[in-house]
């Protein structure tokens, strides 16, 4: 467990991503802090609010819903990125609780999707996660399958898809799924990456990425689900 306050970490991450920016010759200000509060109670998640942290990421859609919207009452300029595997059945409160989803990965969620989008007139912005690795336990279209997908949620979906997502696996360097990503965006005239977690984030950064995912460096080490 981290010795630090969530502040004290959200002020250190946000140095790192400046000093990573600076040596990789980037603007700071394109790349954005995404801090993961899941698990994290609101009492936790309120200093780092208070600190002026204002993009948060959640994996799971019961979670968010449960203490969101209180929070979002005293901060309403919150914005809300969904960064977990996103069942089908929950695309209605993900459209209605969520700025962003990053975990957009197969047809029938992009049907979903689509149907709850155009039902509530509430558009939040898109990525499609890249399983770079293609490890079974992961959701994520393949490197192979992403050009593809892309097509069919632009043409047949009609969806406006405005980047990508990876989690490279866990015992290989991060760098090469980092620059696949970065290859595929490129390919498809996409311009957000989202990419870079607590251990990595500097070499995301290194290779393009405009969305790092934090979230032991801010709030310490998550206590286990029993």
């Amino acid at each position: 467990m981290s010795e630090n306050s969530p502040v004290e970490g959200l002020k250190e991450v946000q140095e790192a991503i400046r000093r990573a920016a600076s040596d990789y010759e980037r603007d700071p200000s394109g790349i954005t802090l995404v801090a993961v509060s899941k698990t994290f109670p609101a009492d936790v998640i309120e200093p780092v609010l208070a600190a002026g942290q204002r993009v948060f990421g959640e994996n799971y859609v019961q979670e968010a819903k449960a203490k969101w919207p209180g929070l979002r009452e005293r901060y309403p300029d919150v914005e809300l990125h969904m960064i977990g595997p996103l069942q089908s059945n929950k695309a209605k409160e993900a459209v209605e609780l969520f700025d962003v989803i990053h975990t957009l990965d197969r047809p029938s969620l992009a049907e979903a999707l689509a149907k709850e989008i155009a039902k509530q007139g509430r558009t939040p912005r898109l990525l499609v996660q890249v399983n770079t690795g293609e490890e079974p336990q992961k959701g994520g279209v393949t490197p192979g399958e992403a050009d593809a997908f892309l097509e069919a949620c632009r043409s047949k979906y009609g969806l406006q898809v405005e980047g990508l997502m990876c989690i490279p696996p866990a015992e290989e360097p991060p760098s090469p799924h980092f620059a696949l990503l970065n290859t595929i965006a490129r390919r498809n005239g996409l311009k957000v990456l989202s990419m870079g977690m607590s251990a990595d984030f500097d070499e995301a950064i290194q290779l393009g990425a405009t969305h790092v995912r934090v979230g032991s460096a801010i709030f310490g080490v998550r206590a286990r689900k029993a």
